[in-house]
């Protein structure tokens, strides 16, 4: 079966993506068509790029980064919720993601931005980042306004 970690890009106290990603994984696991699991950034209390090698060597020496290894990897498709922080995605997400490198590609992802405009910023600046990193991206986004 197909596995989906819908990834919350946010670690802000207080932050609204907790909603938004149970929403997500609620409407997701009516298809029964995949196996779906939220995967919170701050869960995994990733520092900023502390590997000595570039990621895309492989060589993972901090147990956090091969544990955040482990979960991307075992997943065939990402959906990311993100909000929008000054007309792009978090920090802590863009960490998240050049942590790693070959755990990304080839795989999909879609997105949920959400904030004042939708997102609509944030999940376009992710898009560059995943397809340089091999992630096919679905052209369609849900964009939620507050």
């Amino acid at each position: 079966m197909i596995r989906v970690g819908i990834i919350l890009g946010s670690t802000r106290p207080g932050r609204n993506g907790e909603a938004v990603a149970r929403w997500v994984h609620d409407l997701a696991v009516k298809r029964g068509d995949a196996a779906y699991e939220v995967v919170d950034l701050a869960d995994f209390e990733l520092p900023h790029l502390d590997e000595p090698q570039a990621a895309a060597t492989g060589d993972y020496r901090h147990e956090h980064t091969r544990r955040w290894a482990d979960k991307i990897a075992s997943f065939d498709a990402f959906v990311f919720v993100t909000p929008e922080y000054n007309h792009s995605f978090p920090g802590v997400l863009k960490t998240a993601v050049d942590f790693l490198y070959a755990e990304w590609g080839n795989k999909a992802a879609g997105f949920v931005g959400y904030g004042v405009d939708g997102g609509v910023r944030a999940v376009e600046h992710l898009r560059h980042v995943l397809a340089m990193l091999g992630v096919a991206t679905v052209p369609a986004q849900v964009t939620l306004s507050y």
